[in-house]
């Protein structure tokens, strides 16, 4: 609720890394690993931005903020297909008024 955000190891109840106010206080409303590059998560805020964060480029911000306008954004998820190297990774947001929208991620934080 405070926008921080943990990650933790399955074997300890302490965090490997804590990022504490990750998205300038708002709430983190969803956050999911890419399914096609493990190093690389998305997080969506109660403000309807979207965090990219890559830890193998930056271990400490997110390499990237999108601000989706207009309209709330309630939830997101991911599409790709771990199993192929080709790179196709979406991001699936669901707004307010129940219009879905789906985006392409840059290959860069989408290719294995």
């Amino acid at each position: 609720s405070d926008g921080s955000i943990r990650l933790h190891q399955m074997t300890s109840e302490y965090p490997l890394m804590q990022w504490n106010d990750s998205t300038n206080g708002q709430p983190v409303i969803a956050l999911q690993w890419a399914l096609t590059r493990p190093a690389v998560f998305f997080v969506l805020d109660a403000s309807s931005n979207i965090y990219i964060w890559d830890l193998l480029e930056n271990d400490l911000l997110p390499v990237a903020k999108q601000t989706v306008p207009s309209e709330s954004v309630v939830t997101m998820a991911l599409l790709g297909e771990p199993e192929k190297t080709n790179g196709l990774l979406g991001i699936v947001l669901a707004k307010e008024s129940g219009q879905i929208d789906i985006q392409y991620v840059k290959k860069k934080w989408a290719l294995p």
